[in-house]
C-alpha cells in the first residue's frame, strides 16, 4: 500500500509517533512518501524515502495520507489532499482531537486495526470562498473544512456584516466577527463561541455571530445547499478573514461569497470509534465529580 505522512510541527514527542509509524510501515512492507519539512529531522535516513512539498497535491496513486498530530495537523494536510479524494488518516499526539481517530496511546493497535480494514469512511463538506475583487490566496486554497471567520483586525470597534443567503438580505450583525462553520467545524471556534454541536454528517451550515451587540441575535443553522454573500463595514478600513488555519486581511467592501466545495474530504474512522462517544469522553458529558472526593 502507499502510504504518504504528513505532519505540520515537529517537536521530540511528535518525533518519537511518527518514527513509529514509519518503523511499522516499513516493517509490514508498505511504500512510504513523506512530508518533505520532515527531511532534516531523520538524521542518517532521509535519503531513504521520497518526499512530497506543501504545496503540491499528492499523487493519486497514494492510497491513504496518515496526519500525525493534532486537528490542526489534519485542517493543514487538506491542501495536499483536495480534491484527490485521498482518504485522511487522523493520528493524534495531541490532546482534543475530534478529527482524528487513533490516538498516541494505542497507536500499534490501531494500525494494526487500520491494515486489517476495520474502519469506515466519513465523508465531509467543506466551504468555498470567493470575493468581488479577486485575492489570490483565495485562488490557490480557497476552502475550509471547520470554518470561515470575520474578524475585526487593528480596532476595537465592532464590525457591521451584512448577510444575504441566496441573494435574499438576512441581517446585518454588530459584533465582533463572524463564523461560518460546517458541521465538522462545529465541535471548533463555533462551540466555543457558543455555537450548536452538529453530527458530521449532516447538511448544513451554521452561521454564527461572535459577541453580537444584540443579544437577540443567535446562531443558525441553515441547509448547505445556501449561498451566502457576505459585506463588511467598519471604523477600519480592513478586516480578517480566516479559512481554518490560514488568515487573509480584506478591504471592507470586498463582498465575500460562500457556497459548498464541488469536493468532499473522506476521514478514517477505525471501529469502536463514534461520534457522540467522543463527545461524552472529549467535554466529559455525563461525568459529575461534585460527589467524588
Amino acid at each position: 500500500m502507499n502510504i504518504a505522512i504528513y505532519s505540520a510541527f515537529f517537536s521530540s514527542e511528535t518525533l518519537i509517533y511518527i518514527n513509529t509509524v514509519i518503523e511499522y510501515l516499513e516493517t509490514h512492507d508498505h511504500n512510504i512518501l513523506l512530508v518533505d519539512r520532515l527531511k532534516k529531522h531523520l538524521g542518517t535516513k532521509q535519503n531513504q524515502y521520497s518526499y512530497f512539498s506543501d504545496d503540491e497535491i499528492l499523487d493519486p496513486s497514494v492510497d491513504f495520507l496518515f496526519s500525525i498530530g493534532g486537528d490542526g495537523t489534519l485542517l493543514r494536510s487538506i491542501t495536499v489532499v483536495r480534491n484527490s479524494k485521498i482518504p485522511i488518516f487522523g493520528i493524534n499526539t495531541g490532546r482534543l482531537g475530534f478529527l482524528t481517530s487513533l490516538h498516541r496511546d494505542a497507536l500499534e493497535e490501531g494500525l494494526d486495526a487500520f491494515f486489517k480494514e476495520k474502519y469506515t469512511f466519513i465523508e465531509r463538506s467543506l466551504l468555498k470562498v470567493n470575493t468581488k475583487n479577486p485575492v489570490s490566496a483565495l485562488e490557490e486554497i480557497g476552502f475550509a473544512l471547520n470554518e470561515v471567520t470575520i474578524n475585526r483586525k487593528n480596532t476595537t470597534s465592532m464590525l457591521s456584516i451584512n448577510a444575504e443567503l441566496d441573494g435574499k438580505y438576512l441581517t446585518t450583525y454588530w459584533a465582533d466577527g463572524l463564523i461560518v462553520s460546517t458541521p465538522t467545524g462545529s465541535t471548533g471556534y463555533s462551540l466555543s463561541s457558543g455555537g450548536p454541536i452538529v453530527s458530521p454528517n449532516s447538511s448544513c451550515w451554521i452561521l454564527n455571530p461572535i459577541a453580537p451587540h444584540n443579544i437577540n441575535i443567535r446562531p443558525l443553522i441553515i441547509p448547505d445547499s445556501t449561498e451566502i454573500r457576505i459585506s463588511v463595514t467598519g471604523r477600519d478600513k480592513t478586516h480578517l478573514l480566516s479559512l481554518d488555519s490560514r488568515i487573509l486581511t480584506l478591504e471592507n467592501g470586498n463582498d465575500i461569497y460562500l457556497k459548498k466545495a464541488s469536493f468532499s474530504i473522506q476521514t478514517v474512522q477505525l471501529e469502536g470509534a463514534f461520534f457522540f462517544e467522543t463527545l461524552r469522553e472529549k467535554l466529559f458529558w455525563g461525568q459529575d465529580t461534585r460527589n467524588t472526593q
